[in-house]
């Protein structure tokens, strides 16, 4: 062989050599290119399936707590309602105390009634209105008239004990009723 022949043999090699090398490369880099496309589409495909996951447990957290607001919402208008039952019941009471006082002290029995009224109407406004309309009036009639607030005030709670006094004694002699026919029936027997 010759130095001719030899070079062009060297340089066909070489030839060879080059392009298996970049058909190498260009795989490479079309396989990188097909794998960093396949992550971006799988990490897009987590995050779609992330976000519609999140959605669905954020609606049902907003049904959880839409549930528990209206459940607390019908507490309170019960509780609401029980509360107005009790002062319309409180100003009966008021109005019972005014006419054992009528005779002796009709002073006493007119604002005895103002206040059964007062109360009455506040019975309405829990039963009907919020709480803070209540509080707000209550505040209003206080610094508008001072002493007749405080006068219903004291009635009120002469009112209070009274009831509570009377619904104490019933259930206690009912209950000392019931012992007394426990007793009873455990002799007979």
């Amino acid at each position: 062989m010759s130095d001719v022949d030899l070079s062009k043999e060297t340089n066909s090699t070489q030839n060879r050599n080059t392009d298996p090398s970049q058909t190498l490369k260009e795989q490479m880099a079309d396989a990188g290119a097909e794998v960093k496309q396949r992550a971006g589409d799988a990490l897009r495909a987590s995050t779609d399936v992330a976000n519609d996951k999140f959605k669905e447990a954020a609606d049902a957290a907003k049904d959880v707590a839409s549930g528990t607001v209206d459940q607390i919402e019908g507490q309170a208008r019960d509780k609401q309602r029980s509360g107005a039952n009790f002062m319309a019941r409180l100003a009966g009471n008021i109005r019972e105390a005014a006419r054992a006082f009528e005779s002796d002290a009709p002073f006493a029995a007119r604002g005895m009634t103002f206040a059964a009224e007062y109360v009455d109407d506040a019975a309405d406004k829990i039963r009907d209105g919020s709480f803070r309309d209540l509080v707000d009036g209550a505040t209003d009639f206080a610094k508008r008239q001072p002493a007749a607030f405080l006068g219903i005030s004291v009635l009120a709670g002469f009112a209070a004990v009274r009831f509570l006094r009377a619904s104490g004694g019933r259930s206690s002699s009912s209950k000392r009723r019931e012992q007394s026919s426990s007793s009873q029936q455990s002799n007979v027997s």
